[in-house]
């Protein structure tokens, strides 16, 4: 899926976090429209399609680069964590104590994940309202799994982030549904699991070669797996572990690439290992970094910023790269083939998505696709569950002994050594899964979901030391309140339902 071309013209009038209203003239009420209308679109298959290729087009909000380091919001997908850090004095989300509700990458990152709710409501309605136009067998059943798996994905973000934010699930019509409440506990999380339960029976196990990188029953089951998983770290519930193995165990055909570099390389997007990706591309042959995506524009380059890592002179703007932390540098036996992959042991610079990088036309975006899900983590994933549910402990470490396996065929050495299979101490083992985590998904965004989820569970207890940064001097993590980010004042402002966040 590498050219997301949307020409839609849709009237959107809703208002909820971030949703914007549009007043109108009456005077102009009887002017014909310049491009397609509501009423005018969805009368034929390809213009469905379209409009579900428009859902996936709003992930571009979440990864591009927005016009510059200090704004793009991808950084809350990198930091905060115990992975990487900054030297930039400045980086709220390497500071925790400066992060405020007014910050402007905060209310971004709020608002776009609504904008991509919406878009997936309104294509979710427009299915359900179709009556004999798509024609190709299975299409309507995927395009519905496409919606709901990518509305499951914004609010599993938004529960990470934020724990609670307004569940909206039907189209904003009337006033009435301006300012809907927050939600408390693990709303959000419930409703990813909801959608992604539905979008795996929909979706295909595979797209042809001009829909690469569309979702798959296997993406959908991973991070359904995945989901559950982190509702039972905050419930401590085991029948949520149970029920996560049962969705790993419908993944067919995964496997782990020989060469971990692949999953952050340009050249090796969409292999086996992955199981859903931010498709990176230029889809009119021009690269415009600077496009504000909306619903109504057609899309230019659906680029990711990797300036953090490879400190792009032209695109860092004087700011301080992103690099290892010590605690994961210390992580590594120093024989480990991941080592050198992930970083640069001299100075802890970042090679994972830098050295294997290609540069759009413009020199400051990247062609490279983000991996938003692999099997490695998926892997990891069921150790824990399998440990959690008091499942067999051996199997468990067989588990992670795969990624490790991986890990060690990439050398000539003898490490990773495979751990014990003979090992029964549960928390022991548990500390191995948590530290094989750091070491396997470094740098890719995981790490905080995961120190957040393991402190709500009680295994480790969050403060100042737990991130090993640069930033350790100026650093204010307090619990609870460093647990969330704020809620943007951008939706205090608007919706008197919606609580802000505690210490906040």
């Amino acid at each position: 899926m590498k050219k997301f071309i949307v020409r839609l013209s849709i009237i959107l009038t809703s208002v909820v976090a971030g949703f914007i209203i549009h007043a109108c003239n009456k005077e102009k009420l009887n002017l014909l429209p310049h491009g397609p209308t509501e009423q005018s679109y969805f009368l034929e298959e390809d213009e469905f399609n379209r409009a579900t290729l428009g859902i996936y087009s709003k992930l571009s909000d979440f990864f591009w680069w927005n016009g510059g380091p200090g704004s793009s919001p991808i950084t809350p997908f990198l930091l905060p964590g115990d992975d990487i850090t900054t030297n930039q004095s400045n980086e709220e989300f390497d500071l925790f104590g400066s992060l405020q509700p007014s910050n402007g990458r905060l209310s971004y990152l709020y608002s776009r994940h609504y904008q991509l709710i919406n878009r997936a409501i309104l294509v979710l309605e427009k299915i359900e309202r179709e009556k004999g136009i798509y024609t190709t067998p299975d299409l309507k059943n995927w395009h519905k799994g496409e919606a709901l798996f990518l509305r499951g994905y914004a609010y599993y973000n938004l529960w990470n982030f934020f724990g609670t934010a307004p569940l909206v699930t039907e189209r904003v019509i009337s006033s009435s549904q301006f300012t809907p409440p927050g939600t408390t506990g693990t709303q959000l999380l419930d409703q990813a699991i909801k959608d992604f339960t539905e979008a795996a029976t929909l979706l295909p196990a595979s797209w042809n070669v001009a829909n690469r990188g569309r979702v798959t029953a296997n993406g959908a089951n991973g991070m359904l797996g995945k989901s559950l998983v982190f509702r039972a770290s905050a419930n401590k519930t085991a029948a949520d572990y149970t029920a996560a193995l049962a969705a790993f165990a419908k993944i067919t055909g995964a496997t782990l690439v020989a060469d971990i570099d692949d999953n952050f390389a340009w050249n090796t997007e969409n292999n086996a290992e992955s199981l859903f990706e931010f498709q990176a591309s230029q889809a009119f042959g021009f690269d415009n970094v600077w496009l504000d995506n909306d619903f109504d524009n057609a899309v230019g380059a659906l680029s990711i910023y990797w300036g953090f890592y490879s400190n792009n002179g032209n695109g860092q703007q004087g700011r301080s790269p992103y690099f290892a932390t010590t605690k994961l540098l210390q992580s590594y036996n120093a024989l480990d083939p991941r080592l050198e992959k992930t970083m640069n042991p001299a100075d802890r610079t970042i090679n994972k998505y830098a050295k294997r990088d290609k540069l759009s036309q413009s020199n400051l975006a990247s062609i490279n696709n983000y991996r938003i899900l692999r099997y490695a983590d998926v892997l990891l994933l069921q150790a824990e569950a399998t440990l959690q549910s008091n499942g067999s402990t051996a199997t468990a470490v067989g588990f992670i002994n795969q990624v490790r396996t991986r890990a060690r065929a990439m050398g000539a050495g003898a490490e990773p050594a495979n751990f014990s299979t003979a090992e029964t101490n549960r928390g022991t083992i548990m500390a191995w899964i948590m530290d094989e985590r750091l070491r396997e998904l470094a740098g890719e965004g995981q790490r905080w979901f995961d120190m957040r989820r393991w402190h709500l569970q009680g295994i480790i207890t969050l403060s100042n030391a737990s991130f090993s940064s640069n930033q350790a001097s100026g650093m204010a993590f307090q619990v609870p309140m460093h647990l969330y980010f704020p809620i943007p004042n951008s939706e205090i402002d608007v919706n008197p339902n919606v609580k802000q966040n505690q210490g906040y």
